[in-house]
């Protein structure tokens, strides 16, 4: 049997979780793997068959997507050209985590597309959505990466073929400690507004990894480093708190280390506002920006000593197995015959019964 696993390289949650589950679909089949997007610094860690372009954003530095720069990198042509050339009618199966280059390529050739992603869990009318409606966000996340049957990931299961998190073997196999440091992860502001904000806390350490420097260096309590995946993990499996974006594996990972946790949601980006609003219903702080007027609430959360823990189980395997047990069986083609002639159950529910009756009179 053969695999297309296709992944978004937008950030680093895909990457994260695609290195749990690549090991499990290696199991199943000859499996090729495809990465659309350049922005991720976690490295995946296998040989990529197939690496695009895509359609990806760019993170700004004031807290949301940077849409002129995300309109610079992008190349309609190229992103054509490369749906076109995909071969994905080679393949068995595709699984996509959102990823829009095989999406559409399945979609153009009529082949099944299997979404494993967070973003079919967040479109789901059962998971939490924020109060404010987001038309055009919404029409992303549905249009992005059209797919022909979904299975998500999200904080809780809220509906069928929804699941919990995966949490990466470095976080699930760690021993956490709290040591007196809080860890940042706020890729879409710069590093002068974080330091701004953040030295007004009182008495508390930051360790902050940015997009947006290269070179180490501290401003009084902030410490700021380039990113670093294994650094990151160190300083985030031994901190007291997480302050970070309202994305999913983070936060995820947060709570399953039982450490405090607050968000501040991207603007302008609709999957964050959801992120948001589950979390908030679990009891998660939330913030609407980094900003000076925000410092209060930010205080309150440093000296609060609330965590809110989840024990997400190990069930990677199982999805896997739910997912090739459903999605590779064949088409089911019930027919029935009316006088000479063959009908598929869904058609002969169309016929009106003077036509059946013609049918079996003729």
């Amino acid at each position: 049997m053969r695999i297309l696993y296709a992944i978004q390289g937008t950030g680093n949650g895909h990457i994260s979780r695609a290195r749990d589950i690549i090991p499990l679909l290696e199991k199943r089949g000859e499996l090729d793997i495809l990465i659309s997007g350049t922005d991720s610094e976690v490295d995946l860690g296998y040989p990529v068959k197939f690496q695009f372009k895509g359609l990806g954003f760019t993170f700004g530095k004031k807290g949301g997507i940077d849409l002129l720069a995300t309109y610079k990198k992008s190349n309609l042509r190229r992103l054509f050209k490369e749906i076109n050339e995909l071969p994905v009618e080679e393949y068995d199966l595709v699984i996509n985590d959102f990823e829009p280059v095989s999406a559409w390529a399945c979609k153009a050739k009529n082949k099944k597309c299997v979404s494993l992603s967070h973003q079919a869990a967040v479109i789901n009318k059962k998971s939490p959505k924020p109060e404010k409606n987001d038309l055009v966000g919404k029409a992303i996340l549905n249009h992005y990466a059209p797919v022909t049957v979904s299975y998500g990931f999200h904080f809780n299961a809220y509906d069928k073929n929804i699941y919990t998190p995966v949490i990466r073997k470095q976080i699930r196999n760690a021993v956490p400690a709290r040591k007196p440091h809080y860890t940042v992860y706020l890729p879409a502001y710069d590093d002068k507004r974080i330091i701004n904000v953040l030295q007004e806390i009182k008495n508390i350490q930051w360790e902050v990894f940015s997009k947006h420097t290269k070179k180490e260096f501290k401003s009084g309590k902030v410490h700021v480093r380039p990113i670093d995946n294994q650094k990151f993990i160190e300083s985030f499996i031994n901190c007291t708190g997480m302050l970070c974006g309202a994305g999913f594996e983070t936060p995820a990972e947060a709570m399953y280390l039982n450490k405090k946790l607050l968000v501040i949601p991207m603007k302008g980006q609709y999957e964050q506002q959801c992120n948001a609003a589950a979390l908030k219903d679990i009891g998660i702080p939330v913030i609407k920006s980094l900003k000076k007027k925000h410092i209060e609430k930010l205080q309150q959360w440093t000296d609060s000593p609330q965590m809110i823990s989840a024990s997400y189980p190990d069930i990677t395997d199982e999805i896997i197995n739910t997912i090739l047990k459903q999605e590779l069986l064949p088409e089911r083609k019930e027919t029935v015959v009316v006088g000479n002639l063959p009908y598929s159950v869904k058609k002969l529910k169309k016929l009106s019964l003077g036509k059946i009756l013609n049918q079996i009179a003729g």
